[in-house]
C-alpha cells in the first residue's frame, strides 16, 4: 500500500509541475505575441506619422500659377519622393530641380492629370514604363540627368509636345516607337552619345526644333527632308563631313547651326534655300579660304556671327568659280 501511495503521489506532483510548465510556456508566447504587435504597432505608427509629415511638407511646396497646381522643389535633398504624394495627383505640374532625385516614382501613373514633368539638373538614371500611362503629358524635361535609356512606353504619352534629353551623357539610342508622337515639336538631344542619327526623329511629323550638338554624328540621314516642319536644326560640336544634298529640300528650314564639325565643303545647292535666315560654318576644315569683305567683318562676335549666310553664298560662288577655270 505504501508503494501505491508513493506512486500515486509522484504521478500528482509530475501533473502539477507539468500544468505549471505548460502555463509558463503560455504565458511567454502571449508576451511575445503582444511584443511583437506591441512593436508592430509602434512601427505603424511612425509610419503613419511619418507620412503625415511627409505629406504637410510636400503641401508647402504647392504653388498655383496661371490656374496650374504646380509642385515646385529647387536646391533641398529629395533622392526620393514619398509615396504619400499619390493624396496629390490633382497636380498638373512637377517643378523639382537640383534635389538629387535618384528615381522617378512608378506610382507617377497616378497623375494623370500632369501637364509638365520637368525634373532637369538631377540623378535620374531610369524613365519607367509607367509614364506610358499619362496621356496628357505635354513636356518632359530630363536634361541634365544620368539617364541611359528611353523606354518604348513614352510612345505612350500621346499628347507630348516637348521632350529634353540634353546632357545625359551616355544616351544614344532613340526607340523607334517614338515616332508615332504625332504633336512632338521641340526635341533636345544635346550633348549626348548619338554616333547615328535616330531614325524615329525624321520621322516624327510634328517637329520644328531640333538640337542635336555635342554628339558623336558623322552622317545625317539622306532623307532628311522628311522633316518639313522643322524650322531650327542645332548639329554644332558633332562630326559631320558632309551634308546630304537633300538637305536643300527642308523648305522650313531658316536656322542652321554647324559649327566646329569636320565639313571640307558647302553643297552649291544650298544656295536655293531662300528661307535660311541664320546659317553657321565656323571652326570646318574648308577647303576653300573665303574671306568676307572688311564691310561685313566687325569686331563683336555676335555681329560676325551674322554674316554666315553671306559667308555661304560667297563661297558657293567661289567654288564655281574655281570649277570653271
Amino acid at each position: 500500500m505504501a508503494g501505491v501511495a508513493a506512486c500515486g503521489s509522484v504521478s500528482s506532483i509530475k501533473a502539477v509541475w507539468e500544468t505549471r510548465i505548460r502555463r509558463n510556456r503560455e504565458e511567454l508566447e502571449e508576451q511575445r505575441r503582444r511584443t511583437v504587435g506591441g512593436g508592430a504597432t509602434g512601427r505603424l505608427g511612425v509610419s503613419v506619422w511619418e507620412d503625415r509629415a511627409a505629406l504637410a511638407r510636400l503641401k508647402q511646396k504647392l504653388q498655383t500659377e496661371d490656374g496650374r497646381l504646380i509642385l515646385r522643389i529647387e536646391q533641398e535633398e529629395w533622392k526620393s519622393l514619398p509615396g504619400c504624394l499619390v493624396q496629390l495627383s490633382q497636380v498638373q505640374e512637377w517643378q523639382i530641380h537640383r534635389t538629387g532625385l535618384l528615381k522617378i516614382p512608378h506610382f507617377i501613373s497616378s497623375f494623370q492629370n500632369l501637364l509638365v514633368l520637368d525634373l532637369s539638373r538631377n540623378g535620374v538614371t531610369e524613365i519607367p514604363k509607367q509614364i506610358g500611362k499619362l496621356t496628357r503629358l505635354r513636356e518632359l524635361l530630363l536634361s541634365y540627368n544620368r539617364i541611359q535609356f528611353v523606354p518604348e512606353e513614352l510612345s505612350g504619352c500621346e499628347s507630348l509636345e516637348r521632350l529634353e534629353l540634353a546632357m545625359n551623357r551616355d544616351l544614344s539610342k532613340l526607340p523607334n516607337q517614338l515616332m508615332t508622337l504625332t504633336k512632338l515639336h521641340h526635341l533636345d538631344l544635346s550633348m549626348n552619345n548619338f554616333s547615328i542619327f535616330p531614325e524615329c526623329v525624321v520621322a516624327l511629323p510634328a517637329l520644328q526644333w531640333l538640337d542635336m550638338g555635342g554628339n558623336c554624328l558623322q552622317h545625317l540621314p539622306e532623307d532628311i527632308h522628311r522633316m518639313q516642319k522643322l524650322h531650327t536644326l542645332w548639329l554644332q560640336r558633332n562630326e559631320l563631313e558632309r551634308l546630304p544634298e537633300n538637305i536643300t529640300r527642308m523648305d522650313s528650314l531658316d536656322t542652321l547651326v554647324l559649327s566646329s564639325n569636320q565639313l571640307r565643303d558647302i553643297p552649291p545647292l544650298m544656295e536655293g534655300m531662300s528661307k535660311l535666315r541664320f546659317v553657321n560654318f565656323r571652326d570646318n576644315p574648308l577647303t576653300l579660304d573665303v574671306t568676307l569683305p572688311s564691310r561685313m567683318v566687325e569686331d563683336d562676335e555676335d555681329d560676325r556671327e551674322m554674316f554666315g549666310r553671306e559667308f555661304m553664298h560667297m563661297y558657293i560662288q567661289e567654288s564655281r568659280k574655281r570649277a570653271d577655270q
